[in-house]
């Protein structure tokens, strides 16, 4: 039995490449994919979609009713530098968002919830490299105490009301297919745009902040193959910490190099400098790699090499 999913915020950064990649997974009748507006792309174009709006717990229940539902991704949210400057907003979609979705499982609506975290849930006083899948939290973000909570919530209602709530909290994520979310580790996404148009990058960041990265394809695969594991292996129902790799804009820079000799990078640290200086610099993923068989494919190498080969041929097309 194919599950029927509902992807809500399916025209975001993840969203789009988790759709097709469901879709091509379990049929494309079985993906039903949702944004509060609908744009002519991909995602609406390829398959059912709908225009919800994450904070109407009706319109989501309706959906969930019409199409007989069994699994929400929800994968809507203000990103950490978006968030900032508008506080209030993202705390009320990042958190009521959750809170519909947890109480359709708890109302037995639907059997199946993902929700993604974020390294963002770290703060300054977290154990900067190899931080720990327990260990101190103080978001200085809004973004990441909404996850924070968000963690919270996920544990309790699974623990109180037995729902089967997954997550992983995402690192920096690197794709060729759609543009950057409004996130701090954007400048990984950009500086290859920029690479190839214009052969220099200015980056936001200065040259050694080092944080943790994940390719695109890596990240989908999490979030299915968590999905997929037998519940009982899903140990821990706050969030996974989830790594790949981790660099800083000058090694991401000397990688560009080797494929495009003349690029160059300079520096100009803005706002999201202190957000960047709050996150860990590395993660320790070792109970998801034990838990359920997570593993990572793309390196620093490699994913340089995928993302300037899909950009130079989207470009030419």
């Amino acid at each position: 039995m194919n599950p029927k999913i509902l992807i809500i915020g399916a025209c975001g950064q993840i969203g789009t490449e988790l759709t097709h990649r469901l879709r091509k997974l379990y049929g494309t009748e079985n993906v039903i994919a949702s944004d509060i507006r609908k744009l002519n792309n991909d995602v609406v174009n390829s398959g059912p979609f709908e225009v919800v709006n994450a904070l109407d717990f009706n319109q989501i229940e309706h959906l969930v009713e019409i199409h007989h539902i069994t699994d929400i991704y929800l994968m809507a949210a203000l990103l950490s530098a978006t968030a900032e400057k508008n506080p209030a907003f993202a705390w009320d979609l990042n958190m009521n968002s959750l809170f519909h979705v947890l109480n359709l499982a708890k109302a037995k609506k639907i059997k199946k919830i993902f929700w993604p975290s974020s390294i963002a849930v770290f703060g300054p006083t977290t154990p900067k490299e190899n931080t720990p899948q327990y260990t101190i939290m103080e978001p200085s973000t809004v973004y990441g105490i909404s996850k924070q909570s968000g963690e919270r919530w996920c544990e309790y209602y699974n623990h109180i009301f037995g729902v089967d709530v997954r997550s992983v909290r995402y690192p920096g994520l690197i794709s060729w297919s759609t543009p950057p979310g409004g996130g701090t580790t954007d400048y990984a996404v950009d500086i290859f745009h920029k690479a190839l148009s214009d052969k220099k990058y200015e980056c936001f960041l200065s040259s050694e902040t080092k944080m943790p990265m994940m390719y695109m394809d890596d990240a989908i695969d999490a979030t299915i193959r968590i999905m997929q594991a037998p519940t009982e292996q899903i140990k821990i129902r706050s969030s996974y910490n989830l790594a790949a790799m981790s660099f800083t804009p000058i090694e991401i820079a000397a990688e560009i190099q080797k494929h495009i000799p003349e690029f160059s990078i300079t520096y100009n640290p803005d706002f999201r400098q202190k957000i960047a200086d709050s996150w860990p610099a590395s993660i320790d993923d070792s109970e998801a790699r034990k838990d359920w068989n997570w593993h990572h494919e793309f390196n620093l190498e490699t994913m340089t090499i995928d993302m300037l080969e899909h950009l130079s041929a989207e470009n030419h097309s």
